[in-house]
């Protein structure tokens, strides 16, 4: 199995045929004659049915709710021409032709020329998406290229009004229908892009094949082809399409569609500005109580910073100081009280004063120096006796020294 490459599921296979026929722009919107056979009205309201020629058949489906354009019963045997796209039925891994439209085949001849119209301009690039123009967001003038008096004007203005009573509505009254309808359209296309309107519309109201022919003439595709203002093409209903939808800048499936599309919702537009205007206010605020708490720390340091505070503070600073010191003299002080104190006790304790006030004296010889020792005197010499309240001067009349003593 590896030699022949990567194994695929049945439903894998044929979801790839199928986004296949998807890309495909020829198979969206196509147009087949052939026979009915095989008509069967389903319970559901789906309508499932063959057509075939003489040498081919198609499976089809017409769903319920496409039936709307459908004007007559189907029978088997029945020539008709069927419009819609070719697509794959993934579960049967069978392609069929997913009806929208479909008419007897006296109505041929109209849907040979819109495929025919149709593959023409296709060739010339009047459907490429690349040369589309987008639709600007908020339109100030929206031109209408429609009948004055029909059903689409009327569901153009109440839907404006009420979105945006704002937008300015630039009618350019076409003929919609019948003789000379193209060019009414066409006309009113390009005298409304000469006017400089922001976006223009391009429609009417449902109807048949026929009655929508204007919108498949090659007059009303180049005048849009032409356009340098964005056009939106709001022909019929949703079911029907035509060649303008192909060339227009943007399809809507109806005329009120197409002002959905094109007049913004003010009310809308009002909330979001709300919103801009809630979140610029609190980023604001935010920006400010931010500059606020650097200012006011600027403003401490600047505080801090300034000469007359520093002197303060260096006056606080001295005071402070100068207290200390003093407090710290006063204990030294009272430290050194307290030991001069003490050692005046002791000095008082050994004082020659206190000797003197006990009854002692100080002798002294003649030269001043202290007589401590009877050696030291001879009889005849004086001394000086130091007493308490004065002095005496004696004269040594006898010296005996003490028995015993060396």
């Amino acid at each position: 199995m590896n030699n022949r490459g990567k194994v695929y599921s049945v439903s894998s296979i044929n979801q790839y045929i199928k986004n296949m026929f998807s890309r495909e722009y020829a198979l969206s919107v196509v147009f087949v004659k052939g026979e009915i056979s095989n008509c069967k009205y389903h319970s559901s309201g789906h309508i499932y049915f063959t057509i075939k020629d003489a040498s081919s058949q198609l499976g089809c489906v017409m769903f319920r709710g496409d039936r709307s354009g459908l004007d007559f019963l189907m029978e088997n045997g029945q020539e008709v021409i069927v419009g819609g796209s070719i697509s794959v039925y993934e579960r049967d891994g069978k392609y069929q032709l997913y009806a929208k439209k479909i008419v007897l085949a006296g109505d041929g001849l109209l849907a040979e020329k819109y495929e025919q119209l149709k593959n023409k301009l296709g060739e010339a690039g009047y459907f490429d998406e690349e040369r589309k123009l987008p639709l600007p967001r908020y339109a100030k003038r929206v031109g209408i290229v429609t009948a004055k008096t029909g059903a689409a004007i009327q569901d153009i203005i109440n839907i404006s009004a009420r979105r945006n009573p704002y937008v300015q509505l630039i009618l350019c009254p076409a003929k919609v229908q019948g003789e000379g309808a193209a060019e009414s359209v066409a006309a009113g296309i390009r005298q409304l892009d000469e006017l400089g309107v922001d976006i223009i519309i391009a429609g009417r109201g449902g109807g048949s094949m026929e009655d929508l022919w204007a919108f498949n003439e090659e007059i009303v595709a180049t005048a849009i082809f032409e356009c340098r203002t964005p056009v939106i093409s709001a022909v019929g209903h949703e079911t029907d399409v035509t060649i303008a939808d192909f060339v227009a800048d943007l399809r809507a499936p109806t005329p009120s569609a197409a002002a959905e599309l094109a007049v913004y919702d003010v009310r809308q537009v009002l909330e979001e500005l709300y919103g801009y205007k809630d979140r610029l206010a609190r980023q604001i605020l935010q920006k400010t109580e931010g500059l606020r708490d650097v200012l006011e720390g600027q403003e401490a340091r600047l505080r801090f910073l300034n000469p007359q505070n520093q002197l303060l503070q260096k006056r606080q600073y001295l005071t402070d100081m100068e207290d200390k010191l003093v407090n710290a003299m006063d204990r030294r002080l009272t430290d050194k009280k307290y030991e001069f104190a003490l050692l005046a006790g002791r000095l008082d304790s050994v004082s020659p004063l206190k000797r003197l006030e006990s009854g002692y004296a100080y002798l002294a010889n003649e030269k001043q120096e202290m007589v401590d020792s009877v050696t030291k005197v001879s009889e005849g010499e004086s001394l000086v006796a130091t007493l308490a309240d004065g002095e005496i001067t004696a004269q040594i009349t006898a010296v005996r020294p003490v028995p015993g003593e060396g």
